[in-house]
């Protein structure tokens, strides 16, 4: 394939629900030039039929498919890599088969890329529900080292899904996902914008993250997701530390609060005995993250000081009425 403008990259497991929508809004991009591949990590259901079916609709893009497909699952990361390890774009956008984007994603994205010479473009996005969504704004930095500092500490989300990334950025600093790794797996980006020369946002929504069973907030974790999670962020207190030093210690130590904050979003007091057991040193920086609300401030100071029945309150009067009734 000849090098197009942007390369997409979705990997495939267990989606024969949802993976007809995505690729229906892929497909019918009104971006020219676009490289499609999708990553078949050994799917068991109907998935890779349906896209079949579905691609077969569009004849004039076959020349920009390419379907790839794993002997055995290899998880997410793995999925992306072998996507990273095809593509020819100028740059790179990651699209999960559950959720789907607005027709003008790409064309919108990449020429404000072009337009700024940015290495990485963000935008909103929708938190989108079985009967209505809810529109997530981002913020907006002046320098990828603002926007680092920014996802670090949780003011700005690392999804990989709503950004847009120079495929050289990749290339050139030998970024990959953490195969085997999956949770967590998103911190990726935080490697990418560690290494950007200059960054843009758009000021719109384009991607749907489709969320269901809000009723079940609380994130669940196996002992395995821990110990995934676990290895991602040392991977990114590494990265950071190797390149920055300790320029950095304050945002990294807020990154820490930040992946443990999930642990008090719940009613579940093992989670709480997690959020005391993991990284303590970073608790003394409670309350200093002012791009967070003082709502999040507040609960982990309630953490940090053995309080957790009024965690446990929070939950119940918050999460469940917002998340288990409005948004379901």
């Amino acid at each position: 394939m000849a090098k197009s403008k942007v390369s997409v990259i979705v990997p495939i497991y267990k989606v024969e629900g949802f993976i007809e929508r995505c690729v229906v809004s892929l497909m019918e991009q009104t971006l020219d030039d676009v490289e499609y591949v999708f990553v078949d990590d050994a799917s068991p259901d109907g998935s890779v039929k349906i896209l079949q079916e579905v691609i077969a609709r569009y004849p004039n893009k076959a020349q920009n498919i390419k379907i790839i497909t794993h002997n055995e699952n290899k998880g997410l990361p793995a999925a992306r890599n072998t996507g990273l390890a095809e593509v020819t774009g100028e740059y790179v956008f990651h699209c999960d088969s559950d959720d789907y984007v607005e027709l003008d994603m790409l064309e919108t994205l990449y020429a404000k890329a072009k337009s700024e010479d940015a290495d990485m473009v963000w935008c909103d996005f929708f938190l989108t529900f079985e009967k209505n969504e809810r529109y997530m704004k981002q913020p907006e930095y002046a320098s990828a080292k603002e926007a680092l500092k920014a996802m670090l500490s949780g003011a700005m989300k690392y999804n990989v899904w709503n950004k847009l990334v120079k495929r050289s950025l990749y290339a050139e600093n030998g970024i990959e996902f953490p195969a085997g790794y999956g949770m967590g797996e998103d911190m990726t980006m935080m490697m990418l914008c560690a290494n950007a020369r200059k960054v843009a946002y758009v000021p719109q929504a384009f991607y749907h993250y489709v969320k269901l069973n809000m009723g079940a907030f609380s994130q669940t974790y196996s002992e395995r997701h821990l110990v995934e999670l676990k290895h991602n962020v040392q991977r990114i207190t590494d990265y950071m530390q190797g390149k920055h030093g300790a320029e950095l210690e304050k945002e990294l130590a807020l990154f820490k609060l930040d992946v443990k904050f999930p642990f008090l979003i719940t009613d579940d007091e093992k989670k709480y005995r997690l959020w005391q057991e993991w990284y303590p040193e970073a608790n003394r920086y409670i309350g200093e993250n002012k791009q967070i609300s003082a709502r999040s401030n507040a609960l982990q100071w309630l953490a940090w000081k053995g309080q957790f029945w009024a965690v446990k309150l929070y939950y119940i009067l918050i999460n469940k009425l917002i998340y288990g009734v409005i948004y379901k």
